[in-house]
């Protein structure tokens, strides 16, 4: 038999996560043997942006993956640039009060077009890391491309198609942004890279 498609395999892998086949981490394979679970964590993915940061909870701990929380930190336009860094940073400080977090993982920024927009999404991140060190978190970073390829398998995928990836997998039926949905593939980059990591 000749070899797979990166497409087929990527179409198995999200097989598992049927709520039937998905045996990968159920403590068996398909054969009945033992196997060890890859990875066991509640995680927080952050898609860091001044006025709408995506920001996720997923809990790994089971065999299927559940949406703990999603919300997209939206600051208007009202406010002002400190006002923005204040909100997001009291925002994630928040959250991380309601959630046991294990790992968190962010989007690393790769390419902007301007100084002027490398000063604001630097000082979001800043913001964040501020609010994550601040209770003594890890930090994981992936690159855009990298998460694209873990969650879709396709590095030039669009926010569409990741949107239906990971709305598909958790069974999510209210309505999430863009950003929510961004920040919940970097929690799966992160949880599903994690040996790689390591």
């Amino acid at each position: 038999m000749g070899k797979k498609s990166a497409r087929r395999l990527w179409t198995e892998k999200l097989l598992e996560y049927d709520g039937k086949t998905f045996l990968k981490n159920s403590g068996k394979a398909q054969d009945g043997t033992s196997i060890s679970r890859k990875f066991k964590g509640v995680v927080m993915g952050i898609d860091a942006s001044l006025r709408g940061t995506g920001v996720a909870v997923v809990d790994f701990r089971e065999t299927q993956p559940i949406l703990l929380f999603s919300q997209r930190i939206t600051c208007k336009a009202k406010l002002s640039f400190f006002q923005c860094i204040e909100q997001i940073f009291k925002t994630i400080s928040a959250i991380l009060q309601d959630f046991k977090i294990d790992y968190v993982a962010i989007e690393q920024t790769v390419y902007v077009q301007n100084y002027r927009i490398s000063h604001i999404l630097g000082a979001a991140k800043g913001a964040i890391i501020a609010a994550l060190m601040n209770n003594n978190l890890q930090i994981a970073e992936y690159e855009p491309l990298r998460i694209k390829q873990a969650v879709v398998g396709i590095g030039r995928a669009s926010k569409e198609q990741i949107k239906r990836t990971v709305c598909n997998i958790l069974k999510v039926e209210r309505v999430i942004s863009y950003d929510e949905s961004d920040a919940i593939a970097v929690a799966f980059c992160h949880a599903w890279t994690f040996r790689v990591n390591c």
